[in-house]
């Protein structure tokens, strides 16, 4: 039975959650060795050292797990790409230089429950075996950061790291390198740069980092929530990992809720629910005010309307309707947004955040800043939309890197859906939500004399 006939069926929505990795964050001190254990920590890892590596890899690609960082790539087939008997040392690097706006769940993960983490980490080596790894965590998080390396200190004194790891023979060394907040360096090549000491741009590909990545040596890289997804699925089985989600898009996953809404938050639940669902559950959007866009994955993602409230948020489903699935950072805006001045304020970050290394994304996200500027502040020209869409086509495919498609989406899907936005900016010489920079407020005056409009902010 889908998720939308059992809330038609009257199930209650809380009850579509599921809470694996998140099941315990409430309780005190969620995020020491004795609380996990006391959750089955570490049982997953004893189940895995139990197998070969080949069967360890192969196990994690039947669950169907899918990379949790935005492209929702096969855990088990990335691992599976390591070359074995090559001569060379293999690393597993977890990237926890979670950047994108609104993305909001592997530092609450970490903060909550960083040995699910670890333990991930300790069975993903030895799937690829490798005996040292790294997670390259955001340097601004300086409290996550302690109680990471905290729980580090716990795992090694335990026996989960260092030396001969449960009596298997497995020796892993576990580094935390602490970023120094650079939003290209979520981009897998680029942070392989920054923590061998360079800067942080992305790498030419081929070779992809399986046969040369960290040092020149075959690397995986993995999102913190798909590797601390793992021990669960060895825990308690694939079968029942796919027995949550949707065919294609099986298991668990966090959904960062925020924006407009009632409760935001964390909200685990198996892929495939819907943006509605999650709404009941969190009470909706703020008292008197209806949804007017949001993003499926971060800002990076082609924006949605309310007539995608009941999209399934899995890969397929939500590619099938014009966007990405990406970090699931669900931002919700209401009818009081300007969608200009939204999609300004991205557009600025990305042009900030560009390494500069290839032209379409520097100079490109340099003139849609100025071209979407002018056009909030009502001194743009309708043929100022055609070079929009223009310039966002020749970033979009064309650049070094994802940064500059990402810049391109909130560009292509808001004129998509809130052209006529745009125009009354230009047509109005300024923004329609602001009394206090737009003509278009003259004729649309109360019985009082004031504005009819309610504000940005009301």
């Amino acid at each position: 039975m889908t998720l939308a006939a059992e809330i038609h069926n009257g199930t209650s929505p809380e009850k579509l959650l599921a809470p694996v990795l998140s099941a315990f964050w409430d309780q005190p001190e969620s995020w020491t060795l004795e609380t996990y254990r006391r959750h089955e920590g570490y049982e997953g890892l004893r189940k895995a050292l139990a197998m070969d590596p080949d069967e360890l890899i192969a196990y994690v690609k039947d669950s169907g797990l899918r990379g949790r960082g935005g492209a929702g790539f096969p855990t088990g087939m990335k691992w599976q790409f390591i070359p074995q008997g090559d001569g060379k040392p293999h690393y597993l690097v977890v990237n926890a230089d979670e950047s994108e706006p609104g993305t909001c769940k592997d530092i609450p993960l970490l903060f909550a429950n960083p040995h699910s983490l670890i333990e991930g980490i300790v069975i993903a080596c030895y799937a690829i075996r490798s005996s040292h790894a790294f997670i390259y965590l955001r340097g601004e998080v300086v409290p996550v950061l302690r109680r990471l390396h905290e729980a580090v200190r716990e795992a090694y004194e335990a026996g989960y790291l260092g030396a001969d790891i449960l009596g298997s023979g497995l020796d892993l060394e576990l580094t935390v390198h602490a970023g120094a907040g650079a939003y290209i360096c979520g981009e897998e090549t680029a942070l392989l740069d920054s923590l061998e000491g360079r800067r942080g741009q992305p790498r030419l590909r081929p070779p992809f980092p399986a046969v040369a990545g960290l040092y020149a040596c075959p690397t995986v890289v993995n999102n913190v929530e798909s590797i601390a997804s793992v021990p669960a699925i060895l825990n308690k089985g694939k079968d029942w990992f796919k027995s949550m989600g949707s065919e294609k898009s099986p298991g668990f996953t966090l959904y960062s809720l925020s924006g407009h809404v009632t409760s935001p938050g964390q909200y685990e639940a198996p892929l495939g629910i819907t943006l509605r669902q999650l709404l009941d559950m969190s009470g909706g959007m703020r008292a008197g005010h209806r949804l007017k866009f949001w993003t499926p994955g971060g800002s990076s993602t082609p924006m949605f309307t309310e007539e995608h409230l009941d999209v399934p948020l899995d890969y397929e489903g939500v590619g099938a309707a014009g966007s990405m699935l990406g970090t699931k950072a669900l931002q919700c805006f209401d009818e009081t947004t300007c969608v200009v001045r939204a999609v300004t304020r991205w557009t600025e970050f990305y042009a900030h955040e560009s390494c500069g290394k290839c032209t379409p994304c520097r100079e490109g996200t340099y003139w849609l800043v100025q071209l979407l500027r002018d056009i909030e502040a009502g001194k743009g020209e309708m043929a100022d939309l055609d070079k929009l869409n223009d310039i966002a086509d020749n970033i979009n495919g064309k650049s070094f890197c994802a940064l500059g498609d990402g810049a391109a989406s909130p560009i292509f899907s808001s004129l998509k859906y809130f052209r006529e936005e745009y125009e009354q900016h230009i047509t109005g010489k300024g923004c329609p939500f602001d009394p206090a920079r737009s003509t278009a407020w003259a004729d649309d005056k109360n019985t009082d004399g004031t504005n009819a409009h309610r504000g940005v902010n009301a």
